[in-house]
């Protein structure tokens, strides 16, 4: 075991030194115009050509972060200029019926409350440990209801027409809502929009399944940090993650690099380090089973309808077959949540596509020949416990996709794929869909009505403009075994 571990760790850190160049053609955000290129420059190298990074020159060393930027004179005039004490969020996430948690990065260590109408939050303090980030609870709100808040950052109120969120509905309670979902989110300046047109749809979550910054800098927490500021610097991207419930894995572009794997155990020096950064930077309720199993997966509940996001990279093995996806801890609980959930609609959310016939030839999905045994384990236990409900989405291939597996021995597994939020590269369409498009940005959206006798949820391709491409609905009838 340790042994196949080791080889999993160089498989991810051969080539860690490669990495995608940021994208700036295209700027027109005021903010991003001045903060973006001093972060790259200082924490990102120096790129000598498009596919070549002179990581040298980074000025902080790879644990580089917030603290560095703020001993420099410039960076702080910059924050100064632009107002930025509130650096990144709020991002809201963990939306039940009667709390939400309200995640911020302050520049500088700081004290924070947040207030909904006449309640406010404990008092958080962020700190450099932290990369001066905190989180704080909001309690005692009604269920599936509307509320607008606002953020006291050392004592100073800050609000915006944005500010606002709608709490969780309760089980069997008779509602409608939207979730949202994708993939393939880069920083791209021209594609940004999408995230404002998104948001105001006033879906209840997004789900960002991988793929979320494109970082593909598996040794060096600088840049992974980088990455993540100037993401969430951008006022679309901003507006976006305040007003809908955000909940994230990564895939490998986030993780490690293209295509990379994380193999068994956590002896790997930048394993858990890595995981650190993720974590300071999301709003999740979990992050795996700690101390065990730490990871990124996680599942959760809005209403009849229970999330499970897992985890594809963090455990996966590499050459050798069968391999597993999630690894023998992961796989264990996400057995037992689905066999345990009562929820009408079961979402298995995964960063990279279920079906064999959805990627290159299977090579980096659940479909091939390595992870067809895990991911058939899965499916049969759906199929011999009668577990109603289930829908897969996917992301990972920039594109979006309509894929059906059927069971022979249970209803027939619908999979929704979308990986193509901001990315401007595409991957073509595949003819064995049942349909399949790639033309502009997109994201995935599931409308569940669950005031009907026979409650349903529909899938949606929407384009960046706000058109939807694709509708796709199925009933909670056609989802029962047989």
């Amino acid at each position: 075991m340790k042994l196949f571990s080791a080889i999993s760790v160089f498989s991810v850190l051969a080539y860690g030194a490669f990495a995608y160049e940021p994208k700036t053609q295209g700027e027109t955000d005021p903010v991003m115009l001045d903060l973006d290129p001093y972060m790259i420059k200082a924490m990102g190298g120096v790129w000598i050509s498009s596919t070549t990074l002179d990581s040298s020159s980074c000025r902080f060393g790879p644990e580089g972060g917030m603290a560095d930027l703020l001993k420099e004179p410039a960076f702080q005039g910059l924050i100064q200029k632009h107002d930025l004490k509130l650096f990144n969020g709020p991002m809201i996430g963990v939306l039940t019926p009667n709390s939400a948690k309200f995640w911020i990065r302050s520049a500088g260590p700081a004290s924070f409350q947040v207030v909904v109408g006449d309640v406010k939050s404990d008092v958080v303090k962020t700190s450099a440990e932290s990369d001066f980030t905190g989180i704080a609870t909001i309690e005692g709100l009604k269920p599936f209801t509307d509320y607008s808040y606002s953020i006291l950052l050392d004592g100073k109120e800050i609000k915006k027409d944005y500010f606002r969120f709608k709490t969780a509905p309760e089980k069997g309670q008779k509602v409608s809502f939207s979730v949202t979902f994708g993939s393939g989110a880069c920083y791209n300046p021209p594609n940004e929009g999408i995230w404002r047109v998104m948001a105001s749809k006033r879906p209840l979550a997004y789900l960002a399944l991988g793929d979320n910054v494109y970082i593909d800098a598996t040794d060096r927490r600088d840049t992974q940090r980088m990455n993540y500021y100037r993401r969430m610097l951008r006022q679309e991207y901003r507006e976006a993650i305040a007003c809908v419930g955000t909940y994230a894995v990564w895939d490998d572009h986030d993780m490690g690099i293209n295509d990379s794997f994380g193999g068994p155990g956590l002896e790997a020096p930048w394993k858990l380090t890595n995981l650190k950064v993720f974590k300071q930077n999301w709003n999740n309720p979990f992050y795996g089973e700690e101390p065990k199993s730490p990871a990124t997966y996680h599942n959760f509940t809005l209403g009849d309808v229970e999330v499970f996001m897992t985890d594809g990279r963090f455990y996966r093995t590499g050459k050798e077959k069968p391999g597993t996806m999630l690894g023998l801890e992961q796989k264990k609980w996400l057995l037992a949540a689905l066999k345990k959930s009562t929820a009408k609609f079961k979402i298995l959310a995964s960063g990279t596509m279920w079906n064999e016939k959805a990627d290159k030839g299977g090579r980096d999905s659940w479909g091939g020949g390595k992870f067809r045994a895990e991911r058939d384990e899965i499916f049969d236990l759906i199929d011999t416990e009668k577990i109603s409900g289930v829908v897969l989405i996917a992301g990972d291939r920039h594109r979006t996709d309509i894929w059906k597996t059927d069971r022979p021995k249970g209803y027939t597994l619908w999979e929704f794929v979308s990986a193509k939020m901001t990315n401007g590269h595409t991957h073509q369409t595949r003819k064995e869909a049942v349909w399949s498009y790639n033309e502009g940005n997109f994201w995935g959206q599931l409308d569940f009505d669950l005031a009907i006798q026979d409650p349903t949820v529909t899938f949606k391709a929407i384009d960046a403009s706000g058109k939807v491409i694709k509708s796709f609905p199925l009933k909670l009838s056609e989802l029962s075994g047989k």
